[in-house]
């Protein structure tokens, strides 16, 4: 296992990042052990977690705390705030009231004294952005939180958080968490660069795009139903019927012909191209079992050639939206 800076910090991760979106979901409490015991044997360090996962929110973080007894200095522990934790009118959101309270919630589930990586799990229109910083800088200086992240911020969003931290003299912002796969490349527009221009590190998540880039699927069929393509409640980023598109289905063609031709599987071939992409800190691995685990991990050990990448970027290639096709035509 590789490792790589955190942003512009002095901390090191592994170049795949352990998600635990199935704990206490897909994976029961033995094989979530599992999984991560064989993650750590490999050399990762970098585990992604959420207040909102789980059954439950809340669970996910129950069984992270449980499985990473002993073990908890061998990992850089990430997890979110943002999403609704109950019925109440303040249990979601970025307002210092919500922050403060999950921030404990948190710590008592994970069973640990501090939080490495703390990200604000969405852009929360009704509060300002000066408010969330204010309280997660609060929580810096208290050692509670060491870093902070933002996830699905819009390029603009995750600007006027960095202008504000820096004018205000707050803790900034090291990471951005993304969606990004070779079926999802609209992060290349502008967070991917702001991201290597402000130097920010970028985590992806979805890098197999749910499934659809595992091999399983070809035009006509349908995914089984306990996958998370067939039972997501998302209508747009984790759907069959956003995902089974003729677009969609030719880029996963050209990725089982690669895979095929290297004797490797087509999840290790879209994982390697993921980790082609410069300025990537590293994808989100969402196993269920020990034994999907091991053939994603096997995914750093895939050389592709510059032709193979070219012609994977070409295949997957989304047209570009306006000023960045005059871009292309105006490079002095």
């Amino acid at each position: 296992m590789n490792y790589r800076f955190l942003g512009t910090t002095g901390v090191k991760v592994s170049e795949l990042c352990l998600g635990t979106m199935t704990f206490g979901r897909e994976a029961d409490e033995k094989e979530s052990q599992a999984i991560l015991d064989r993650y750590l044997d490999a050399g990762g360090n970098f585990l992604d977690t959420a207040n909102v996962y789980g059954r439950s929110p809340g669970d996910t973080e129950k069984v992270v705390g449980k499985i990473i007894a002993g073990k908890r200095d061998r990992v850089v522990l990430a997890t979110k705030v943002f999403g609704k934790m109950g019925n109440g009118p303040n249990e979601q959101g970025l307002s210092r009231l919500h922050i403060l309270s999950e921030v404990e919630n948190s710590l008592r589930r994970l069973k640990t004294d501090r939080i490495d990586l703390y990200y604000l799990h969405n852009w929360d229109h009704p509060t300002r952005i000066q408010e969330a910083l204010r309280v997660t800088d609060d929580l810096v200086r208290s050692g509670k939180v060491l870093y902070l992240g933002v996830s699905n911020f819009a390029a603009r969003h995750l600007m006027k958080s960095l202008c504000v931290a820096e004018q205000r003299g707050l803790s900034g912002i090291c990471c951005l968490q993304a969606q990004y796969s070779l079926v999802e490349r609209s992060v290349e527009n502008e967070l991917l660069p702001l991201c290597r221009e402000e130097g920010l590190g970028f985590v992806a998540w979805g890098p197999l795009a749910g499934g659809f880039l595992s091999g399983k699927y070809a035009p006509g069929g349908k995914p089984n139903t306990d996958t998370r393509l067939a039972v997501s409640k998302d209508p747009q980023e984790a759907s069959w019927k956003n995902k089974a598109t003729e677009h969609n289905f030719t880029i996963s063609a050209k990725v089982k012909e690669i895979a095929a031709g290297k004797g490797r599987t087509p999840a290790q071939i879209a994982l390697a191209w993921l980790l082609s992409q410069a300025g990537l800190t590293a994808p989100i691995l969402g196993a269920r079992s020990k034994v999907q685990l091991e053939e994603n991990l096997g995914a750093p050990e895939v050389a592709l050639s510059q032709e193979e990448i070219s012609d994977l970027n070409k295949v997957s290639a989304t047209p570009l939206l306006y000023p960045y096709r005059m871009y292309e035509r105006t490079v002095r």
